[in-house]
This record gives C-alpha cells, sequence and structure tokens, in this order.
C-alpha cells in the first residue's frame, strides 16, 4: 500500500462517528503511514472508542466538539439523521476556524451541512461504499465552494485509503454514484443469493453452491478492474455462439435484464434526490 503524500501526511484530522465507515478509513490512513497520535476520534459508545484507542492508537473522545479541537479536516461519519444535531454544536469551532469538512452522509447536501455548521466552510461531500471495510471500496467525491486544489487532494489522501475515488463536478450527480456504488454492493449480493439458490436447486449442496458463486463474482470483478477490456467484450469472450453461457444470456435478455438494471438504479438514483430534498 502507497504511502501517504505529503499534503494529507501533515495536520490533524477528526473522524466525527468511530462507526464501520469510520473504522476503515483510520485503518487504511494508518497502514499508509499517518501518524496515530494525529487523529482524533469522537464516539459516544465506549466500547467503540475503547477498542479504535487499543487497535489503532488514536485519541478518543466521547464529544464532538473536543475531538474537533486543534484539527483541521472533520471528517463527517455520523448518521444522516442526526448531521444537524452534530453540525449545529460544532458551527462556533468551525466558523473560529475554518476546517476542511469531509461528510459521508448520504443526501445531505454541501448547503446543507454549511448552514448547520454555520457559514460558507469547504465541504467536500462523498459517498463511499461498504467494500471500503476490506479496503477495496470505490468513492465519489464533490467539492463544494471554496475547496481548492490542495484541500481536494487532501480529501482525496483521506478517502483513497479505503479504495479508488471518482471526482463528480456536479453535486446532483452525487445521487447517481449512490444509486450505482453506493447501493451497488446489495445488487450483487442480490445476484449471488440467486445465483446460490439456483445451483442449490438443481442439486449442488449449500456449501459448494456458495463457494462456486462467491469465487465467480470475486474472480469476475476482478477481470473487470484489471482488464482494459470493457465489459461488452469480456462478456463476449464467455459467451460462444451456441453454448451454455448464449443459453443464459439470452433469457436473462428475454427477462428484460438489462432495462430491469436501468429501472433499478433510476429508482435509487430518485429516493437519494428525495432523501436530500427532504
Amino acid at each position: 500500500m502507497s504511502a501517504l503524500p505529503s499534503s494529507a501526511a501533515t495536520g490533524r484530522i477528526a473522524f466525527l462517528g468511530g462507526g464501520n465507515m469510520a473504522r476503515s478509513l483510520i485503518g487504511g490512513l494508518v497502514a499508509r503511514g499517518a501518524d496515530p497520535a494525529s487523529i482524533h476520534v469522537a464516539e459516544p459508545a465506549e466500547v467503540l472508542r475503547q477498542a479504535l484507542a487499543r487497535d489503532f492508537g488514536v485519541q478518543v473522545f466521547a464529544e464532538a466538539t473536543a475531538a474537533a479541537e486543534g484539527t483541521d479536516l472533520w471528517l463527517l461519519a455520523v448518521k444522516p439523521q442526526v448531521m444537524q444535531a452534530v453540525c449545529e454544536a460544532l458551527a462556533p469551532q468551525a466558523q473560529a476556524t475554518r476546517p476542511l469538512v469531509v461528510s459521508i452522509a448520504a443526501g445531505v447536501t454541501v448547503a446543507r451541512l454549511q448552514q448547520w455548521l454555520g457559514g460558507e466552510v469547504p465541504v467536500v461531500r462523498c459517498m463511499p461504499n461498504t467494500p471500503a471495510l476490506l479496503g477495496a471500496g470505490v468513492t465519489g467525491l464533490f467539492a463544494g465552494a471554496g475547496v481548492d486544489a490542495a484541500r481536494r487532494e487532501r480529501a482525496d489522501a483521506v478517502l483513497a485509503s479505503a479504495g479508488q475515488t471518482v471526482w463528480i463536478e456536479r453535486e446532483a450527480l452525487m445521487d447517481a454514484v449512490t444509486a450505482v456504488s453506493g447501493s451497488g454492493p446489495a445488487y450483487v449480493f442480490l445476484l449471488a443469493e440467486a445465483m446460490q439458490a439456483a445451483a442449490e436447486a438443481e442439486g449442488l449442496p449449500a456449501a459448494d453452491a456458495r463457494t462456486l458463486v462467491s469465487q465467480t463474482l470475486l474472480g469476475a470483478g476482478r477481470m473487470l478492474a484489471e482488464s482494459e477490456e470493457p465489459a461488452t467484450e469480456l462478456r463476449r469472450r464467455v459467451t460462444s455462439p451456441g453454448g451454455t453461457t448464449q443459453a443464459a444470456i439470452e433469457t436473462f435478455q428475454a427477462g428484460g435484464f438489462e432495462a430491469l438494471v436501468g429501472q433499478a438504479v433510476a429508482a435509487a438514483r430518485r429516493r437519494g434526490a428525495e432523501l436530500a430534498g427532504g
């Protein structure tokens, strides 16, 4: 794993929320050479605080205001329903110190975060996904007004500790990022469920079906990520004319597979926009 760029290795970071996603980012940062003493974590649950301090050597606090003291990057990793209360409590510090604020909360816009923080602080909005817990995630990021190149680089380095990053130029597209990659792991798990059930229906033992399905998805994902060929070409190479794969693909397509995927992603995008508006 590569070391952190110098711009991200300096300064102090406050993680406001110490749940699974924050833990994965903290672990990635420490693994890439960040000084644990420069990382503050606010987490109300004592058990989680103790685990973070024990496992990574970071400084832990019960209150967000205490964790934010003396830091210049705040990573908001609390649930959307408590975000307003957390931000409003931090507003005096935000206005006094103008930290870079990075939010991984789904559906909470830059403008709303700035409003709750008391003014126009620099905000980067992000959408990671759950494979970040394994260091194999992908995060979409949007930089609000006032986020310069150095701050973008710093935010990128923090999120890149858990996987790849993609910068989005229009905030409205964050709903599409949520629909594709944020929710996307569940689509793959749904496919895995269906494939495993089908395998068992064909007579394969459950344990064998699970192994066959999980390793097939893992291998196909690696081929897609590591190959320069598009998915269309990779699929073509597996699909021999008149063979077993073609029979299955034609069945998928006869059932409207591509259209259904498009409808599902669009539904997720619309719901994301509704939540952001609410």
